[in-house]
């Protein structure tokens, strides 16, 4: 599905362009683009993935005791 915004009238292209980047950031495809800009091995993959989970299962352990 294709990203789209409408320009409003008398709007400036500077802000059409904001509101653009900042739908683009929300789905996060600048994200994917650039993750898939190079290959990247199965096992940097899941290195990455297991770095990620490890980070969010101590934030997780550190705001349960509180």
């Amino acid at each position: 599905m294709p990203v789209e915004i409408k320009i409003r009238k008398g709007e400036p292209m500077d802000k059409a362009l904001r509101r653009l980047k900042k739908k683009l950031d929300r789905e996060g495809i600048i994200r994917d683009v650039r993750a898939k800009r190079y290959f990247e091995k199965p096992c940097e993959v899941r290195r990455r993935k297991e770095k990620v989970s490890a980070f969010t299962n101590m934030l997780r352990q550190r705001y349960e005791n509180m």
